[in-house]
């Protein structure tokens, strides 16, 4: 893999590159999303390089090993092995890229608003290093219209012009952490262009690694698709989460209801609640929208209520315990230690983005209980913007004979390697927020449901 800047291609040449998986594929931010899709273009012999500002991470990977438990350790050493794959902090280094795509966090800003500051400083990266030729796509998450009016102007600043010097595309990450029957590779790949060169290029880029492309009119498309997917969750899943607290009122378990309606061959989509929403795009893409549209003056009711219902649902489990305790041994939850199993945003990943399990802690804490978790895939909290203070917290071993020395057992994620039978039979109290103890024969009546 050589940095031969000076070949400048066109449009053509390009095209031809890629069709010869010869293009020089850069790719910007490797965690969750861009870690897999380097793995992707590696693996079909595009030489391939990862950027990210994190030397920690580069350095585990040029060693061969891996942070993300579903891309263990031999697969990068085969990558590395195959000449195909490098980590990389130097992004001057871009200059030398065919292709750039970049997969950077879109997180919120503290007033529920986008926060670009990644995007805006890694297009301006590029911008830094941009020559004649590259195709620069973004994947991260965000609202419709950051392509081409945000990132446009940064890459233009230097007196290229997108269509004619570069080529600019939008693609949306759809990937699912740990989901081994849709890795990157056999998920459908949506592509819009800043222009019809650019659609073309990443079109023909994206052939070469996925089980088909879905091209649309334009990047604004494109963007607008992602939050829709993730929108579309978002909202059916607070639906579930409300029908819970009415069901709840009439003694009904929603989860019997879920699991009835389903067996309907047409007409029903299960969606199943929670403690609350996780994970990078769901809990927040409705609020890029609800903010992209205001800008419009069009309000989004709709949505809005939804995300109300979903950031509301770790208060109404905190309730669920405190009720519990009281009925069960008639004490407040100030001063009982709770036991919290499972801070992962989803079964069986490390994936802690937007975990409801910390706000969970921390409304606990602030309500007087002391905490400890559990969890097999999360052996210590990191630092995290919104909870800085939970960082340093180490996962409790998985000791059934001191279940009893707390309160109450909650579980906040259903992680498959968990011994529910064992958990149930040695807690005095669980508080289950994912029908997770729904196979436990003994010991039910110690079991709530929130």
């Amino acid at each position: 893999m050589t940095d031969d800047s000076s070949a400048a291609p066109s449009a053509e040449g390009l095209h031809a590159r890629i069709a010869e998986r010869q293009a020089r594929v850069g790719v910007i931010g490797l965690g969750y999303v861009g870690l897999p899709l380097a793995r992707a273009f590696a693996n079909a012999g595009f030489p391939t390089t990862g950027f990210d500002a994190d030397g920690a991470k580069v350095e585990k990977l040029n060693g061969g090993d891996s942070y993300l438990r579903h891309i263990p350790g031999p697969e990068i050493r085969a990558m590395l092995d195959s000449g195909n794959f490098r980590a990389e902090v130097d992004f001057a280094q871009l200059a030398g890229m065919d292709a750039i795509l970049i997969c950077v966090p879109t997180p919120l800003a503290a007033g529920r608003e986008p926060d670009l500051s990644h995007v805006v400083a890694t297009t301006e990266a590029v911008a830094r290093h941009l020559r004649p030729g590259q195709l620069v796509v973004l994947e991260s998450t965000t609202y419709p219209g950051t392509t081409a009016e945000v990132m446009r102007p940064i890459l233009e600043g230097g007196g290229l012009r997108s269509e004619s010097d570069f080529y600019l595309a939008y693609s949306p990450e759809r990937e699912d952490p740990g989901n081994p029957e849709h890795e990157t590779t056999k998920i459908p790949k949506v592509v819009g262009g800043d222009g019809t060169r650019a659609l073309g290029l990443a079109r023909a880029l994206y052939d070469q690694v996925v089980v088909r492309t879905v091209p649309v009119s334009s990047a604004q498309t494109a963007e607008a698709v992602k939050l829709t997917e993730n929108i579309f969750r978002a909202v059916n899943i607070a639906l579930v989460n409300e029908l819970k607290l009415v069901y709840a009122k009439m003694g009904i378990d929603v989860w019997e209801v879920i699991g009835a309606a389903e067996t309907k061959p047409f007409g029903f989509m299960p969606f199943y609640p929670g403690p609350g929403l996780g994970g990078h795009c769901i809990p927040i893409d409705p609020f890029y929208l609800s903010w992209r549209a205001r800008q419009f003056g069009q309000p989004t009711r709709f949505i809005e209520l939804a995300g109300e219902i979903n950031t509301a649902m770790p208060d109404y489990v905190v309730g669920v315990v405190e009720k519990a305790l009281q009925e069960r041994f008639s004490r407040s939850i100030g001063g009982a230690r709770i036991l919290l199993v499972g801070v992962a945003y989803k079964p069986n990943v490390e994936d802690i983005r937007e975990t409801p399990a910390f706000t969970l802690i921390e409304l606990l804490e602030a309500a007087g209980a002391e905490v400890a978790y559990h969890d097999p895939y999360v052996p210590e909290i990191p630092l995290t913007r919104d909870h800085a203070p939970l960082a340093g917290r180490r996962s409790q071993e998985w000791a059934p004979e001191r279940f009893g020395d707390y309160d109450a057992a909650l579980i906040c994620t259903g992680h498959d390697a968990i011994d529910y039978d064992a958990l149930v039979a040695t807690s005095r109290l669980v508080v289950d927020t994912r029908n997770a103890t729904a196979g436990v024969a003994e010991g039910r009546e110690k079991i709530v449901k929130a």
